[in-house]
């Protein structure tokens, strides 16, 4: 017999029920972050090639990385340095078998949140 009530039920998990848990946010945020990085790393491979091509192309670059928007890229770079590493010396010590159970990810996960900030702010006043 067909469903009658087929189009009136949520999807499973429905999205405004299912909250994420810690451990796979941090995950998802780690693959992004080192995605960024890699973007970020082409951004001053790029800068130092402009700066062995010409004092003009050099310039331009320079430019736009000094902008408004390539220092906000660069501070982003920082945070997302500092929470990348942060994280996989989270997974160098899950290697090891420890820190496994839900509570101390859920607690881990926001040490690596709160430690990138602060180390990134650290490393923000450093370099200011």
């Amino acid at each position: 017999m067909a469903d009658v009530n087929r189009g009136n039920r949520p999807l499973s998990p429905h999205l405004q029920v299912y909250r994420l848990p810690m451990g796979p946010i941090t995950s998802i945020m780690n693959r992004i972050t080192g995605v960024g990085l890699t973007l970020a790393a082409v951004l001053i491979v790029w800068w130092f090639a402009a700066g062995a091509y010409s004092p003009e192309y050099f310039a331009f670059v320079d430019g736009i990385l000094t902008s408004w928007f390539g220092i906000l890229v660069m501070v982003g770079s920082l945070w997302a340095l500092s929470y990348h590493m942060l994280n996989s010396i989270r997974h160098l010590i899950w290697d090891t078998g420890r820190m496994m159970d839900v509570p101390t990810v859920e607690k881990s996960s926001w040490v690596v949140i709160g430690a990138s900030l602060v180390l990134a702010l650290v490393a923000l006043i450093i370099i200011i």
